[in-house]
This record gives structure tokens, C-alpha cells and sequence, in this order.
């Protein structure tokens, strides 16, 4: 019987998100061979899928599905990066945001009660892929977009990042170079006129409050011209509008998008676990806890 160490039980821990115990056991029952442990936890499926929905779930994969009009982004999370790449996860995954745009679900709770090609809800789905991977996994988001305009969605080759964009005239080329360029950039904003009023004044508040004394004795109107450039570049660097094109660097999207005869109505980008709190977990105590018992 190979010895089971704790640097064994962190590792299959760290590789699977299982509980430190399912861990001890999975190598006891496999000699100590880590796939075969991996292997196990999936097969016996120790744990409820009840008792994983508390577990925080921050990574995952952005899924995409798109037909003539219409085009949905759904957000599915997992425990760990490792879960994210299992075929099983990844299966699931798919089949979700198809499922999505067949259906017309509005959003991720809607989507729970839909039906897969497979007969299951999206819910008895996601049930069995937890006691397939052993981790708790959710179906945290869903973005639809439905118009007879240019419709992109796009996803990074990472699966972490997606971006659904609305584009009036140009072609689908452009509109795909702006999603990719929404996924690298993740402007917050579209266009000056959507910039909040008061995100503005509070940028004037601060430029104000950065100049010296000398520059504020300066007559109004000069004043006012110098913070107006301030707020400009400010603007411009939080709308996509006004940011240096990724694909053309030597103009900003709106005059890539004058160039192309198009107008960007609207976008949406989806990042993996954004907004989750991750909770930081001590291995080596938790680990060293586990060997006593």
C-alpha cells in the first residue's frame, strides 16, 4: 500500500475541489494513484449535489449559441478551473445555451425548467454533472439578444469571456472585430451620451481639486477649457467610442464604425465569476486536519 501523504491529499484536493476526506479515501481505495482518485470521486459521487449548492462556484465557462436573429451567452460556473475543461462540464455546457436560444428563456432562472435534447430540464442536467465532477455547478447567468440588425457573439478562446454585440448597418465582420475588441478592452460604457452625469461631475470634482493654485486663478472660460479636455480624454477612455480601435490602432471605434456605415447599439460582455467573492482557503491546515483523523 503506497503511503498517503498530505502533499497527495492537497494535490487531489487542488485537482478536483473535493472535501479533504473524499480525498484520504479515494487515495486509500486507489494505492495512491491520483487519476485513479479522480477517477473514483467522479464515479462514486460521495456527495449530494445539495450539499455542494453552498460551495462557491467562481469559475466555469461562457457558452454561446446564435441563429439568424438571435443569439444568447449563458454563464456556467464550477468550483474549480480544472472542472471547467471536463468534457462532461464542457457537454453540459453547450447543451445548455442551445437549449437557451431553441426556448426563449429570459434569464438563468427561466432557463432551469427548459428541456434539453437529451429530455432532462436544464436543472436534472446540471444535478447529474455534479455527481459527475463532484463540485457544485450553477447555471449563473443568461444574456439574449434578438434583432433583424447584425448580431455578433462572440467568446475568447479562454471560454472565460463572452460579448453579444448590436450593430445597425456595416457587415458582420465589423460587428465581430467590435466583440473582440468589447472582450479585450470591456469598455463600460457605449457612447459619451451614456455616461452617467455623475460619474462626470466627479471627474471634474477630482481634475479641480488636481490643479494648483496658480492654474485655478485662470479666467473661466480658460478654466472650463482645460477641464473640458481633461473629461474628454477621461470619457474617452471609458466608452467605446472613444477607444483606440484593437484592430486599427490608428482610429478609435467611432470612426472605424463611420468608415464601415454601421452603429453600435448595444453590447453585453460576460466574464467568468466576476462579482463572486472567492473564498480563500487554507490547504495546509485543512490538509494537516484531515491526516489526523
Amino acid at each position: 500500500m503506497a503511503e498517503i501523504t498530505a502533499s497527495l491529499v492537497k494535490e487531489l484536493r487542488e485537482r478536483t475541489g473535493a472535501g479533504m476526506m473524499e480525498c484520504k479515501k479515494a487515495l486509500t481505495e486507489n494505492n495512491g494513484d491520483i487519476d485513479a482518485s479522480a477517477e473514483w470521486l467522479r464515479k462514486t459521487g460521495q456527495v449530494k449535489a445539495d450539499k455542494k449548492a453552498g460551495r462557491v462556484a467562481a469559475e466555469g465557462r461562457i457558452a454561446v449559441a446564435q441563429a439568424a436573429g438571435k443569439a444568447v451567452l449563458v454563464e456556467v460556473n464550477s468550483e474549480t478551473d480544472f472542472v471547467a475543461k471536463d468534457d462532461n462540464f464542457i457537454a453540459f455546457a453547450n447543451a445548455v445555451a442551445k437549449a437557451a436560444l431553441e426556448s426563449g428563456a429570459a434569464d438563468a432562472e427561466a432557463l432551469k425548467a427548459v428541456k434539453l435534447a437529451s429530455g432532462e430540464t436544464v436543472e436534472e442536467a446540471r444535478a447529474a454533472v455534479i455527481q459527475k465532477v463532484g463540485e457544485n455547478v450553477q447555471v449563473r447567468r443568461l444574456v439574449r439578444f434578438e434583432s433583424s440588425n447584425n448580431l455578433a457573439a462572440y467568446v475568447h478562446t479562454n471560454h472565460r469571456i463572452g460579448v453579444l454585440v448590436e450593430v445597425k448597418g456595416g457587415d458582420a465582420d465589423f460587428a465581430r472585430g467590435v466583440a473582440m475588441h468589447i472582450t479585450a478592452l470591456n469598455p463600460p460604457h457605449n457612447k459619451a451620451a451614456d455616461v452617467p452625469a455623475d460619474f462626470v461631475a466627479k471627474e471634474k470634482e477630482i481634475e479641480l481639486a488636481k490643479m494648483s493654485d496658480k492654474d485655478k486663478q485662470k479666467p473661466a472660460e480658460i478654466l472650463e477649457k482645460i477641464i473640458s479636455g481633461k473629461i474628454a480624454k477621461i470619457v474617452n477612455e471609458v466608452t467605446l467610442y472613444g477607444q483606440s480601435y484593437a484592430l486599427n490602432q490608428d482610429q478609435t471605434v467611432e470612426a472605424a464604425a463611420k468608415a464601415a456605415g454601421a452603429d453600435v447599439l448595444r453590447f453585453q460582455r460576460l466574464e467568468v465569476g466576476e462579482g463572486i467573492e472567492k473564498v480563500k482557503e487554507d490547504y495546509a491546515a485543512e490538509v494537516a486536519k484531515a491526516m489526523q483523523v
